[in-house]
């Protein structure tokens, strides 16, 4: 099916704006291919430092440079459930090379924090400056010019964005993602929340919270609710550089085993002593970048990745937008339901379809570019289900119906018409709200503001009584350079009990909210942030703030002459307990804002000070003449 209108109209405008800065990036790219595989250039002693501790097989193939040597790069901990079962691949995958002929060697390993862990914790300043750690970790380990494609294994929030980043400087090498998979369905999640949400009004005991917590997170694997962790593994898979259907196959199984070998034989085949050259700067494009905020709108996915996905496209050299999201998801359709956009978790959404159901639809309604991926039949082997046949690895097309339309849709009958997530808009500045997450009676709130610069401040207001009964939580001095934006679910269970009793509720914060958060209307990632001057510091108690998810507006309705003559307000938190934190004064110190991916490193087109793209300026050359997209532009002159 042809591209639809709208999407390729984006595309072209994306294309033509990143011009300059793909050109350069893909310039580099063939500047590193001209010198061949990559253990060419290296002199006698360089050589003989990368085989020095090889066993007798290995080193002889590496001394005759003409197998490739495979690169692993890995997050493994045993703390992480996610990352747990990588602790045996490196051996596996060692093995399998070598029956292949070639050579595989681990070239480095990189940080991989758990949010789960550190929410409402101080460790919590450190987790999006992780994702730029793990981009210059992964950048350490391929430095070595020793190998000939990589395999990266990683899953979590920060982790598989900083592991795209750092795989994109060395975009020459061709690269595949190893998902290790969910873990098995524990206690509904819906129960999970009912009980958090009791304990937050004191009719739950910590030994019931921990209990339920425990039956959530019971084994290894991913987490099964659609966060940021499992969001990761479905943008790889649009990008095309993860194999097709591999996300969500549990660990421990045979399929799962088969697709972990899978990847060893592909990327084999993909690297420049294969018969298939495909490196990643080439697959990763602005259609690549599309096809991931695609997947990201139509199935509900984290709002993390309005900032992760920025940055990812920088350092392909392909500029993104909020604005490109948000008119992506007022055309793409929500085609599934996963908790927290829905009560149902990963596993039951892979049994009732899944990513090639979701994808074949996309596909079909000309909603995503067909790609050259890291399979050569392009996105639609997407579209097919891994399979084991007699132990063979084959696969069959998705079903043609949902097993479960709770949870999966069609395009043609979708939950809803539009996407997942909404750029808003106002005096308050630019912020994203998840749209799929709330409830329509829920999606427009106008209350007093209640204006704390710590989410623990607004927990102690509530144990006080004095909280208003409806009213708009506006949590500032939580943006990159103020604190390093910690996610605040932590005030998710308080805020979703207070709705529970029918008071209108909503949060503005310039932080962020887990992948896990929903149900609460909530403006998150505001910009410009109150450490950088933001309007969100000028926000004072009782000031009336209308939050109109629909519409996309969030302001104060404040008279703009006294709005304007306001002053920040300080930020009077004191500073929390270390925890490391002083190792990141430089990169808080760095950051840039929210809307530009708040990178701390350099990564690809220079941002822009403190601000948005020019969008005048973009509109003005002619970049999108698409009627479709009219209203946007006239929001936006």
């Amino acid at each position: 099916m042809s591209l639809h209108p709208k999407i390729e109209a984006i595309t072209e405008r994306i294309v033509k704006r990143s011009a300059p800065s793909r050109a350069a990036y893909l310039a580099g790219i063939e500047a590193a291919v001209r010198n061949g595989p990559n253990r060419k250039p290296l002199s006698c002693a360089n050589l003989a430092h990368v085989f020095a501790a090889c066993g007798d097989t290995d080193k002889a193939r590496l001394r005759a440079d003409v197998t490739p040597n495979l690169g692993i790069i890995t997050a493994y901990n045993d703390m992480l459930s996610a990352h747990q079962p990588y602790e045996h691949y490196p051996e596996r995958i060692r093995a399998l090379a070598r029956s292949l002929g070639a050579t595989a060697q681990v070239a480095g390993g990189v940080p991989a924090m758990c949010d789960g862990v550190t929410q409402g914790r101080g460790g919590m300043e450190l987790s999006l400056f992780s994702r730029d750690v793990i981009a210059q970790a992964t950048a350490v380990g391929l430095s070595h010019d020793a190998f000939d494609a990589a395999l990266f294994l990683g899953i979590c929030d920060k982790i598989v964005p900083g592991l795209l980043i750092g795989a994109l400087a060395f975009g020459h090498l061709p690269a595949l993602f190893v998902p290790a998979g969910p873990m098995p369905a524990g206690i509904p999640n819906k129960k999970k929340a009912e009980v958090r949400e009791r304990y937050a009004a004191g009719e739950a005991t910590r030994e019931e919270l921990l209990e339920v917590e425990a039956q959530s997170y019971h084994a290894p694997g991913t987490c099964t609710f659609y966060g940021t962790a499992n969001s990761n593994q479905v943008l790889l898979e649009a990008m095309g550089v993860q194999l097709p259907g591999s996300s969500f196959i549990n660990p421990g199984t045979p399929l799962r085993a088969a697709l972990d070998d899978e990847a060893v034989r592909r990327v084999l085949q993909m690297s420049a002593l294969g018969d298939d050259y495909r490196p990643l700067g080439h697959l990763v494009d602005e259609r690549a970048i599309i096809n991931a905020v695609v997947a990201l709108m139509a199935t509900g996915g984290s709002t993390n990745h309005t900032i992760h996905w920025i940055a990812v496209a920088r350092a392909a050299g392909v500029v993104l937008t909020w604005d490109d999201m948000d008119q992506i998801s007022q055309v793409v359709p929500l085609l599934a339901r996963v908790y927290p956009n829905g009560e149902a978790d990963v596993n039951r959404f892979q049994a009732s379809g899944g990513v090639p159901f979701v994808f074949r639809e996309l596909l079909d309604a000309g909603l995503m570019h067909d790609l050259k991926t890291v399979v050569p039949d392009g996105m639609r082997a997407f579209t097919r289900e891994p399979r084991l046949d007699n132990g063979t690895l084959s696969s069959a097309p998705a079903a043609a119906v949902s097993a479960d339309e709770s949870v999966v849709r069609t395009a043609a009958a979708p939950f809803e018409a539009q996407g997942g997530l909404r750029l808003l808009r106002g005096n308050i500045g630019r912020g994203l709200i998840k749209l799929s997450a709330v409830k329509p009676e829920h999606r427009y709130v106008e209350a007093q503001a209640v204006v704390v610069d710590a989410p623990q401040k607004l927990n102690k207001l509530h144990a006080a009584g004095v909280l208003p009964k409806d009213f708009v939580a506006v949590v500032t001095y939580q943006g990159p350079r103020a604190n390093g934006m910690p996610e605040l679910h932590s005030l998710a269970p308080l805020l979703g009990m207070l709705q529970n009793q029918g008071r209108k509720v909503a949060l503005v914060t310039d932080g962020r909210l887990s992948g896990a958060s929903g149900k609460i209307p909530a403006a998150i990632h505001v910009t410009p942030e109150a450490a950088r001057g933001g309007a969100i510091g000028k926000v004072r108690d009782g000031d009336l703030v209308r939050l109109d998810s629909e519409s996309g507006v969030l302001e104060v309705l404040v008279d703009a002459a006294e709005f304007a003559a306001r002053e920040v307000a300080a930020n009077t938190s004191p500073a929390l307990h270390d925890l490391g934190r002083n190792l990141f004064a430089n990169s808080r110190a760095l950051v840039g804002p929210a809307d530009q991916g708040a990178l701390s490193i350099s990564c690809g087109p220079p941002a822009h000070d403190g601000g948005a793209w020019d969008y005048d300026a973009e509109y003005e050359l002619g970049c999108d003449a698409d009627a479709a997209l009219a209203p946007h532009e006239a929001k936006d002159a």
